[in-house]
């Protein structure tokens, strides 16, 4: 099984779009956890509409409003009961053969821990105007200190290998978390296909380019604890990457 979690805070707007694209997946063995973090719209309803009409979805809720997806996401892991996990925000969209493709890839191999593909930008209305973003087929602990090339969106671990990894309260936990499952000596792998729609929105905390820059420094210096020039080598790679990848 696939333990799918999506963090849902106001999203009355896109969540039924992100909910259709798990129910669509060609691969079924999955449950969805939907974690709402206290959202004063209509969101909470809509999810129990799917409920009733799918008993793989589940309904979760924060105690009180987080303001970030690291608390949502990490109530998904711990109640997840399927090997595998996956990630889905509230307002991306899986495309219909992405589980299905990404489990086939780790039956093949036994080194693997993350799995991951391409995905295309989508804008904040839904239009798809092919901006897709490219990742390495393969990625290692050390290439991946150079930047971070696997988007949240597309990713699924496997319990299985390394456990269930929980997200820490640090920006770009997504990145972290990444980190230290391929720490463990283990290799991530793309399956080289686009198969997630990423929503670009001009207010996210991603688009403030100033704040990625500090945070990704200080994963370097106080998270991986690297040194000084090893950390300068590897933050000039990453500005590099992020640079292509904004204008993509």
């Amino acid at each position: 099984m696939v333990s799918i979690i999506i963090p849902c805070y106001n999203s009355q707007y896109c969540i039924i779009q992100a909910i259709e694209s798990v129910v669509q997946q060609s691969y079924s063995d999955w449950e969805l956890l939907v974690v709402d973090d206290c959202s004063s719209d209509t969101s909470a309803n809509i999810i129990h509409q799917f409920m009733q009409t799918d008993e793989r979805i589940r309904y979760l809720k924060t105690e009180r409003p987080s303001g970030s997806p690291t608390i949502p996401r990490n109530i998904g892991i711990e109640n997840a009961k399927g090997r595998y996990i996956a990630f889905l925000d509230s307002d991306d969209v899986w495309l219909p053969d992405k589980l299905e493709k990404q489990l086939a890839l780790f039956k093949k191999h036994e080194d693997m821990a993350i799995c991951y593909t391409n995905y295309e930008k989508m804008n904040e209305d839904g239009t798809r105007n092919n901006r897709v973003i490219k990742a390495p087929i393969t990625i290692t602990y050390e290439q991946l200190l150079r930047g971070n090339v696997i988007g949240c969106l597309t990713a699924v671990y496997d319990t299985a290998r390394v456990g269930k990894v929980y997200f820490q309260q640090h920006s770009h936990e997504d990145y972290i978390l990444w980190l230290s499952i391929l720490k463990q000596g283990y290799i991530a792998r793309n399956t080289g296909t686009v198969e997630a729609l990423y929503r670009v929105r001009k207010h996210s905390v991603s688009s403030n380019k100033l704040k990625t820059l500090l945070w990704q420094w200080d994963i370097y210096v106080n998270v991986e604890k690297l040194g000084y020039l090893k950390a300068a080598y590897c933050f000039i790679c990453y500005a590099y990457k992020a640079f292509r990848k904004a204008i993509t």
